[in-house]
């Protein structure tokens, strides 16, 4: 078990079955089939309650609607730590450009330092 960002993770073989598997289920929870699997699973919720079915019922209802939010948080961090890896080498990518073509000038001015700094900080926290 690896306690790397998501992004970092970019061996071959199972953590590229991972993200692949990831994707896949991005793309499926932002689907209106599964938005319909949600209301479905609430309706089946509040009649489970409505009926007056037995206890059993309801716990398996309310265990079930547990468990999808549960996988629905788990899903939603993984993507945002992956499009938050991406920002931040984009703009790593941007400052690192930036600070190049400076050196050229003769200036050295604050918002170099200041740029030669904030490059990799998040490396360091």
């Amino acid at each position: 078990m690896a306690l790397q960002h998501p992004a970092e993770r970019t061996n071959k073989g199972r953590s590229a079955r991972f993200e692949k598997l990831a994707e896949l289920a991005s793309n499926f929870t932002s689907s209106a089939v599964f938005s319909l699997l949600c209301v479905l699973l609430v309706a089946g919720y509040v009649a489970t309650h409505a009926a007056g079915l037995s206890t059993e019922w309801q716990h398996l209802a309310g265990d079930a609607m547990a468990a999808v939010s549960l996988l629905l948080l788990a899903l939603l961090k993984n993507s945002e730590r992956r499009a938050e890896h991406a920002i931040q080498r984009k703009l790593d990518a941007i400052a690192a450009a930036l600070l190049e073509q400076q050196e050229g000038k003769e200036g050295q001015g604050r918002a170099r330092e200041d740029l030669e700094s904030a490059i990799g900080m998040e490396e360091r926290l």
